[in-house]
């Protein structure tokens, strides 16, 4: 079973089977329809560059976002998953929160199950914990779709150790170990820039929960705000965060640009004292 290190961060790498995801939306379909080839090709190039795990994701979670069904998700996300498995010896994530999804990736192969919703809808503790792979537990306010509606919280950092605990403690319940949970404190999802520096600045205080976190920070809104830059060009900000939240203890890191992320986890490995 792939496990989560605490030894090094590893870099988890973005498949997004999507038309309207927030940076790369469409950039893997063909006339309206997800392109096996342009997956495939992207994947081998992810772990080309030195991916450690790849995330599928069928369902936008930008702001915004409006909810699929459940068949356009599997349509999406399964056959994906089928021809990763059987093309790349590399572990594979889904980033789900259906299910239906879960439980045929896992038959197909998939190596972790990324919960933006925290096994939050009814029958995902059920599935995860029927799967037997470890899971992301992440935190969000509200729904995609109105998650960026004036998200206000009477202490942020608090708020979300707060959610992040129940949810393990729900898992517990539910048979999930412990030893297959993983903790994100979810940027960019229901916060505003202050909130989700509030948090960056707290990753030592997660990360003291004794649990590997994962952070997904990648040409995120927070970055634009911060330098005043589009999508496209938040590469070097997406780095700098990838760095420091490496330097904080984290133990994944979610990324789009897997090459430079992992060259300057090299470095940092480097100049570590001996």
């Amino acid at each position: 079973m792939f496990s989560v290190g605490h030894n090094r961060p590893q870099v988890m790498g973005i498949l997004n089977i999507t038309p309207d995801s927030f940076s790369d939306g469409g950039q893997l379909y063909i006339g309206g329809l997800p392109s096996l080839d342009k997956v495939l090709f992207l994947a081998d190039l992810l772990v080309e560059q030195g991916a450690d795990i790849l995330d599928i994701g069928g369902e936008s979670t930008r702001p915004g976002a409006i909810t699929i069904t459940e068949s356009e998700e599997l349509e999406r996300v399964v056959p994906v998953v089928a021809a990763l498995k059987q093309r790349f010896d590399i572990p594979l994530s889904v980033d789900t929160s259906t299910p239906e999804v879960m439980r045929l990736a896992a038959a197909e192969g998939a190596s972790m199950i990324n919960d933006v919703r925290a096994l939050c809808r009814p029958g995902a503790l059920e599935a995860a914990a029927a799967s037997q792979l470890p899971v992301v537990l992440m935190h969000l306010r509200g729904e995609p779709k109105n998650m960026q509606d004036d998200p206000a919280y009477k202490d942020v950092v608090n708020d979300v150790v707060g959610f992040l605990t129940g949810r393990v403690s729900a898992c517990e319940g539910a048979g999930i170990d412990r030893s297959r949970l993983v903790i994100d404190p979810g940027f960019g999802f229901g916060k505003t820039l202050d909130h989700n520096l509030d948090l960056f600045r707290a990753l030592p205080e997660l990360v003291a929960l004794g649990l590997p976190v994962l952070v997904g920070l990648s040409r995120k809104r927070m970055i634009g705000e911060v330098l005043g830059k589009p999508t496209a060009d938040r590469v070097c900000g997406s780095v700098a965060l990838a760095l420091l939240a490496a330097q904080k203890g984290v133990s994944m890191i979610r990324v789009h640009d897997v090459g430079a992320t992992v060259d300057t986890l090299k470095v940092l490995a480097a100049t570590k004292e001996p």
